[in-house]
């Protein structure tokens, strides 16, 4: 246990495919998944039940397989079991560090996964699994950002983290205004006027009328997902409030 206060007991954290390769050419880089995974496991070691939406933009993209020639549906089914894939590999490194996960897909996997049921769901984050959701919606045309809100809603999360490779929200592209500030915290209306663009539009306008808040941060900033579970000011909180 730790001496410091939980501000969230229940979180879904939003992974891109993309955070699992790092800076290599592999789809992979089992360096990264392990200190994802490390980072992780601290915090459900705290007492935070975890929720994870992994994405597959590692592997597959549906709009970028169309500009290849790939019909647009077919390539997103094909984004959907590249999550999938990447849930399989989570899932293996949890489990070869004696934590229990779950994989739950939206769609059917015969016996790889359980299908996505709410309670079940629920019930397993209260027995302290780690429960990682797969395939997306299910739909094609949506994006893992709205699976990340929706099962947030569905599970009654306290909080959507989602990770990114920068440190939050900026008034600006930090790499081009050197006079960009980062954002402790913005509210929802605030990130629609001046479209900072952080997330899926459709997703992020679930998150504003279910009052789900969303928190981004830098996953490869160590120890930053655990700072921000014990309420210290890392990245940028998205709310109803200024």
């Amino acid at each position: 246990m730790t001496s410091h206060p939980l501000k969230y007991r229940r979180i879904l954290l939003k992974l891109s495919g993309e955070a699992l390769n790092g800076k290599t050419s592999q789809a992979l880089d089992p360096t990264i998944l392990h200190a994802i995974v490390d980072e992780i496991i601290e915090v459900a070691n705290l007492g935070v039940q975890i929720g994870i939406v992994i994405g597959g933009g590692n592997l597959f993209r549906g709009a970028a397989l169309e500009q290849i020639g790939i019909d647009r549906i077919t390539g997103d089914q094909m984004g959907m079991l590249a999550t999938f894939i990447n849930a399989l590999a989570l899932r293996d490194s949890f489990e070869q560090r004696g934590k229990v996960a779950k994989i739950m897909s939206a769609i059917s996997t015969g016996s790889l996964a359980t299908l996505f049921e709410r309670h079940k769901a629920k019930r397993y984050l209260e027995k302290g699994y780690i429960v990682i959701f797969a395939g997306g919606t299910g739909n094609p045309l949506v994006s893992t950002d709205s699976a990340a809100s929706l099962r947030g809603i569905e599970i009654n999360a306290d909080v959507l983290l989602k990770a990114t490779h920068v440190d939050g929200i900026f008034s600006a592209d930090p790499k081009k205004d050197k006079n960009a500030t980062l954002y402790s915290h913005i509210s929802y209306q605030k990130v629609l006027e001046e479209e900072l663009g952080i997330m899926d539009l459709a997703a992020f306008s679930q998150c504003r009328d279910y009052n789900l808040p969303i928190h981004v941060f830098n996953i490869q900033s160590k120890n930053t997902l655990r700072d921000i579970i014990q309420g210290k000011k890392k990245g940028t909180l998205v709310s109803k409030g200024e």
